[in-house]
């Protein structure tokens, strides 16, 4: 099943969206930053993963390594 990620704009809207979903028997998780970050890495990963290969000369030159 899909998810939905929310960011709510305070600690207020946060215990109100949590409530609301609640009442609705929609179960919710708040996810800690440590939490978003993992996130946030596997899709930069999966991203990098479909990406045509640089060759390490390449990523030196543009470092100005090379």
């Amino acid at each position: 099943m899909e998810s939905l990620l929310i960011t709510p704009a305070s600690r207020e809207e946060l215990a109100l969206l949590t409530a609301l979903l609640k009442k609705m028997s929609i179960e919710t998780k708040v996810l800690s930053d440590e939490e978003k970050e993992d996130l946030g890495l596997g899709l930069m990963m999966r991203e990098a993963k479909n990406s045509p290969r640089v060759s390490r000369e390449a990523v030196m030159r543009k470092l100005g390594r090379a």
